[in-house]
């Protein structure tokens, strides 16, 4: 039996994925320079890194655990193959193309690019707010266990003497990030968010969003901690640029003196929540005014980004070892949630 297929016709016209497809379209063509400078002509011709990052999109979108399932999942899978341009006679990529290309793409930052003109097209739509942002960190677990945080010096651990897995008695001996390092991912480091939760091996997320449609304007990974949230605050406050006289909210936990006094320095006013541990830095006027009240109630929408990233994106832990290998990620799964946003705030386009 003989069957024409068109797999257009089979992706419903009013699918949110068909303006996703055109938005990232439109923004992997603005970057078709970018790829000719890293891609050579000579040798055997590669998997367009345009298709790997659109799979990194749909990988995003639709929750797939890892690059070899995708694979897997492109055999079969219609709508992918739509959204890849390809046909249904055409073989699936390997999983190995991903790891090939991807230190190549780290090393332009064609991550960072491609969701740096995300969040420019939502500016030129008029979707990004120029005056009003929030931020806020969270913990990303790594791909390490906690058998792998040792001494960096000294016996290990008592164990079985399981070569594969062994058992691992860790009682009587504090572990800290001063005498311990994970063997897997040495750049890992040891916290917890609550003192009641359970310490784990993590990188810190940062997120700066703008207010008037909660879209992500920057993301960043670097070390967990309180300090690790003020200093990434204010890099990415620096990086978008946010302008002075710009509002910017926060939870208690930024409400210390080091971060606003940068705020300031910065032209850009405080609206953090009141510590309740400590005498608060925000002033009485501040703690007055309408705006303060508005950014306090809109702050908490960058949780719905952490919360996205986490469950959907599979952002909850990285398949990736290394801050620079899971900020890549970070990029592509933050720019996967702007044009899923995006495509919901511009349906004339559609």
């Amino acid at each position: 039996m003989l069957a024409l297929i068109d797999p257009n016709a089979r992706i419903p016209r009013d699918h949110p994925i068909r303006e996703i497809k055109a938005l990232a379209d439109e923004v992997l063509g603005q970057m078709s320079g970018r790829f000719d400078e890293i891609y050579g002509t000579m040798g055997r011709p590669s998997i367009p890194p345009e298709s790997l990052l659109k799979a990194s999109i749909l990988m995003a979108l639709y929750s797939v655990r890892s690059e070899r399932q995708f694979c897997e999942q492109l055999d079969y899978n219609i709508l992918f193959r739509w959204f890849l341009d390809m046909d249904l006679v055409e073989p699936s990529f390997d999983a190995s193309s991903f790891s090939k290309n991807r230190q190549r793409l780290i090393q332009a930052e064609i991550a960072k690019e491609f969701f740096a003109r995300v969040v420019e097209g939502a500016r030129a739509a008029n979707l990004v707010s120029r005056d009003h942002f929030s931020v806020d960190g969270t913990l990303i677990e790594a791909w390490a266990s906690m058998k792998s945080f040792k001494k960096k010096d000294g016996p290990g651990s008592r164990n079985d003497g399981d070569p594969g897995n062994p058992s691992v008695d860790f009682r009587e001996e504090k572990r800290t990030n001063k005498t311990h390092q994970s063997s897997t991912d040495p750049e890992a480091k040891l916290a917890k968010k609550a003192p009641t939760s359970a310490s784990k091996l993590c990188f810190g997320a940062q997120a700066l969003m703008e207010n008037r449609n909660g879209l992500l304007i920057d993301v960043l990974i670097n070390q967990p901690g309180l300090r690790g949230e003020w200093d990434g605050a204010i890099e990415m406050l620096d990086s978008a640029p946010v302008p002075k006289s710009a509002t910017v909210a926060g939870d208690r936990g930024y409400d210390v003196r080091p971060f606003v006094e940068e705020c300031r320095a910065r032209g850009v006013i405080p609206h953090l929540a009141k510590s309740l541990k400590r005498r608060t830095n925000m002033t009485p006027r501040t703690l007055v005014s309408r705006g303060y009240s508005m950014s306090q109630r809109i702050r908490k929408r960058v949780e719905e980004i952490f919360g996205w990233m986490k469950t959907v994106g599979g952002f909850r832990r990285t398949r990736f070892k290394g801050r620079e290998r899971t900020q890549f990620a970070a990029y592509l799964v933050g720019a996967t949630y702007n044009l899923l946003r995006i495509s919901k705030l511009m349906p004339a386009s559609a």
